[in-house]
């Protein structure tokens, strides 16, 4: 090309129009070119000159698909001068030049072969060259699309990735949700081999892509050998920048951003691979609340239930607090999107104990954080119970953690009733309790008189059944025992039987009182007990320690004291 001054660049900007001139509308700014300089460069333009309808000529030149500055360098390549092409505008050259059939075809050395080979040499072989171009097609999507260079951006991308995925980040291994800083997320250390050729060279981050050049890259790789956990780490990196830190103390946000931020959760949750274990709980609980919280499709919170649900037995008491309205003070907890996610967990679980022990466990711990809850209602929680209690069933988990959160709710709504009371704790199965769980709700003042009966009941028969074994051990031994003199063998079993005859009587009267307990409880005599009779219950009571007032269970005697932690 001939080099010209830059004072004659102004020749087709807005002027005077002369006869020879041809004014081109680009985005609301006139140009002015000559008419024999842009027809032997445009073969589009030519031809509709050629074939003389002015109004197809008025609407051509009235909608051309670029930006001005575009424009202007097309211009200037068309009157001589020297053009320099870059990663920054390379593509909208090429896609304008096709725009106005600038082929070879029609002129020799024109400027679509040019910036197509420019493309091609610079750019694709770089990583961040790329990047940077793919970049500049969202403003000219259909027609990048149309030209193929949209395809091309992405298989160039694609390519780099599959051979050295490290380009998209380094693999998740653990996630805090409480600090969103460019620590949260713990990657794989690369190994010291890898380290001793890292080079200052830092690769460009597929998150500065807008939202539609992004998906259409991620499902691209999701379709190629690109290794999943690495898109992970790339989709969590879209995911902190976009929805996480940008939303981060923005309590009103605009309604644009609050639109574009659920389009980012929605399209990221489809990008997910679906293998187990590449997202941690806790990040899928982050999204999650966000998805709730910009009202995202059902579509998009069903798939992250999904998703927690099929690792249940990794997550913590935390990851299922799933607040129901956004990030109020007064948390309102979704305890049917806790459900779900249960109930997906036990669907798709195999007969790995460890794992179902976790997640009963888990389930525990949750049951106990949402009892403080105060707006958490009766029939919510009592769910959550026989949920935890179904759970617990398959292992050797006693029910004291079940106790406990029973216990706390008791102690959070003080205002229920008695018949409410025992509704909370219609799910508790008092028979797999620890004897310190037994003895705390013997002396629980917050349970229903029914249930603190039943304990008791249940602590007697515990009772009769070991003086029973102890008996029976103690028969054993002595019919085993051989002793060489008749003398005291007589005496011995003299001492033996009358010990015998005192711990069956005692068994015997256990029988009776426990006979005259069940009576009671049958009967509801319980609730009609006034403290001046001393009835069967008061001499329970009294045989178990506790002063005679029908409401306190405060023991007289001196018993073991129950670890405070357990309870408080």
């Amino acid at each position: 090309m001939v080099d010209k001054s830059d004072k004659d660049a102004s020749y087709w900007l807005p002027k005077p129009k002369s006869r020879t001139d041809i004014q081109f509308h680009v985005s609301g700014v006139p140009f002015n070119l000559d008419r024999d300089i842009i027809v032997q460069k445009s073969g589009k333009i030519s031809q509709l000159l050629n074939e003389k309808s002015e109004d197809n000529i008025q609407e051509f030149l009235r909608n051309i698909p670029a930006h001005p500055n575009t424009f202007e360098l097309v211009a200037r390549f068309c009157h001589g001068f020297r053009l320099t092409m870059s990663c920054e505008n390379v593509l909208p050259l090429a896609c304008l030049a096709f725009y106005l059939g600038m082929t070879e075809s029609h002129s020799p050395n024109n400027l679509l072969s040019k910036a197509l080979t420019f493309f091609e040499q610079k750019i694709l072989p770089s990583w961040n060259e790329t990047i940077k171009a793919f970049l500049t097609t969202e403003d000219i999507m259909q027609q990048a699309v149309d030209t193929g260079l949209v395809d091309e951006c992405i298989e160039s991308l694609v390519g780099k990735a599959v051979n050295n995925p490290y380009l998209l980040g380094e693999p998740i291994v653990n996630f805090i949700s409480d600090e969103l800083s460019e620590d949260d997320v713990i990657h794989h250390n690369p190994s010291a081999r890898r380290k001793l050729f890292v080079s200052e060279w830092q690769s460009e981050d597929l998150t500065i892509l807008p939202l539609s050049l992004y998906e259409l890259t991620i499902h691209s790789m999701n379709q190629h050998a690109v290794p999943p956990r690495f898109v992970a780490a790339s989709l969590l990196k879209y995911a902190k920048k976009w929805v996480f830190c940008s939303a981060k103390g923005d309590e009103k946000m605009s309604v644009c951003k609050t639109n574009r931020q659920r389009e980012v959760i929605e399209v990221l949750e489809r990008l997910m691979p679906h293998q187990k274990g590449l997202f941690p709980c806790t990040i899928l609980s982050e999204m999650l609340r966000f998805a709730i919280r910009l009202e995202a499709n059902a579509g998009c919170r069903n798939g992250l239930e999904l998703r927690i649900g099929k690792q249940l037995d990794q997550a913590t008491a935390t990851d299922l607090l799933i607040p129901s309205r956004g990030y109020a003070k007064e948390m309102h907890y979704d305890i049917e999107c806790v459900k779900r996610i249960i109930k997906h967990f036990y669907r798709d679980y195999g007969s790995n104990m460890e794992g179902l022990i976790a997640a009963a466990k888990l389930i525990e711990e949750f049951l106990f954080e949402v009892a403080s809850d105060r707006d958490l209602e009766i029939n919510a929680f009592v769910s959550l119970v026989e949920m935890s209690s179904a759970a617990s069933m398959g292992t050797d988990r006693s029910s004291d953690g079940i106790y406990r959160a029973i216990d706390t709710y008791l102690d959070k709504h003080s205002f229920l009733t008695e018949s409410e009371r025992e509704e909370v704790c219609r799910g508790l199965d008092y028979h797999r309790m620890s004897a310190e769980a037994c003895e705390h709700a013997a002396k629980n003042q917050r349970l229903p008189l029914r249930i603190v009966v039943q304990v008791l009941f249940l602590v007697q028969l515990q009772l009769r059944d070991a003086i029973a074994k102890d008996m029976h051990r103690t028969d054993n031994k002595l019919t085993q025992d051989e002793v060489g003199n008749d003398g005291e063998l007589n005496l011995s079993e003299g001492i033996v039987k009358n010990e015998m005859e005192k711990m069956s009587n005692k068994v015997i009267e256990l029988e009776k009182e426990c006979h005259v307990m069940r009576k009671e409880i049958e009967e509801g005599c319980v609730h009609m007990v006034k403290k001046e009779k001393t009835s069967m219950w008061r001499e329970m009571k009294r045989k178990f320690g506790c002063i005679n007032k029908m409401n306190n269970c405060n023991c007289q005697v001196k018993k073991k004291r129950v670890h405070p932690k357990l309870w408080t």
